[in-house]
């Protein structure tokens, strides 16, 4: 039976956990640190590479880049790939703890010339913040004000030339003058099973854990085609086969430890088939609004539509239509309903 405070401890949940490539931990960290290392996304590997080379020839900096798409497919990893291709200082922060202006300006007039500067989840940027990045990111000058009130005055700071790199898991939520400033914008798409079977291989191989070719192939089928959920599979079973065995992972390892954590054989955990079960048995094939699914599952709408729908909807297990998202009957097949 799910219980609600599984989905603290979800395994295939795509947010940022804090032992995910934590260097402060027995495992080093398994981010890939330049193009040749990074499996998958191609087209954008391509597109970057090109930029790259170009702006590197021009003795310049990269234009602005922002990478979009859902979570846990590499936008953060990305980003340090670049500004190593680069050969540049990388920053990183993220928007929520850029509560003021001043926050920003001070990032900002920290930076060096070539510097990085990489800001995630960058669509939760206050509009304050955001209209200090205007200016800075198009003629790289800091326009602030000093003073209050008649004895306020604006002053204009120049800034070292910078790199942003922008990351969103909600491009739509980006405010267009702030959108129009990126000179590169990429979506990074969801893996195939090949690819991510290749990501297993390579961190087994950095954590030093022996895994067969065919165990590799499941985990990937069960990784809903993202690398932050495959290398957290991984540690998982690795726990299971030192625990359990001989420390190899093999199939039947591999197969009892995903069914111990109870994730079947698309990807799906208890959360998962307990959001599709509660709209089918309450509303059918009826359409259901986003609040009335949080209501149900007790989960944030922000959650639902960030970590939940997009593997369900490219599975096609839920659609969204203009009155509500509706479960499919691939889904009722998969739950048997």
């Amino acid at each position: 039976m799910y219980n609600r405070d599984m989905a603290i401890e979800r395994v295939i949940d795509t947010s940022l956990h804090e032992d995910d490539n934590d260097e402060s931990v027995v495992e080093f960290s398994l981010r890939p640190n330049n193009f040749e290392e990074y499996i998958g996304q191609q087209h954008l590997k391509t597109n970057l590479a090109l930029a790259i080379e170009a702006a590197k020839k021009r003795g310049d900096v990269l234009d602005h880049v922002l990478l979009y798409g859902p979570p846990g497919l590499g936008k953060t990893t990305m980003a340090g790939v670049i500004a190593h291709e680069m050969g540049a200082n990388f920053r990183a922060t993220s928007a929520p703890s850029i509560e003021k202006a001043g926050d920003l300006a001070s990032i900002l007039t920290n930076l060096n010339d070539g510097d990085i500067l990489f800001i995630d989840e960058i669509h939760r940027l206050r509009r304050a913040v955001e209209e200090i990045l205007y200016s800075a990111m198009e003629d790289y000058k800091l326009d602030i004000v000093i003073g209050k009130g008649p004895a306020g005055r604006s002053v204009k700071l120049d800034l070292p030339h910078f790199t942003l790199i922008g990351a969103t898991t909600q491009a739509g939520n980006l405010a267009g003058p702030l959108r129009d400033r990126f000179g590169h914008s990429y979506r990074l798409e969801y893996y195939n099973d090949g690819d991510i079977q290749k990501i297993i291989e390579r961190s087994a191989k950095l954590l030093d854990a022996k895994i067969d070719p065919e165990a590799a192939k499941l985990l990937a089928k069960r990784s809903r085609l993202t690398p932050r959920i495959a290398n957290r599979l991984l540690k998982r079973v690795r726990d299971y086969a030192d625990v359990n065995g001989d420390g190899i992972i093999d199939m039947p390892t591999a197969s009892a430890a995903l069914n111990m954590l109870e994730i079947d054989e698309l990807g799906l955990d208890p959360a998962d088939r307990n959001m599709l079960s509660l709209i089918i048995d309450k509303y059918g094939d009826k359409p259901v609004g986003l609040n009335t699914i949080a209501a149900l599952t007790g989960d944030e709408t922000s959650t639902i539509e960030d970590y939940y729908e997009p593997y369900l909807m490219q599975l096609g297990m839920i659609q969204r239509t203009p009155k509500g998202r509706v479960v499919t009957e691939a889904a009722k097949k998969h739950l048997k309903k």
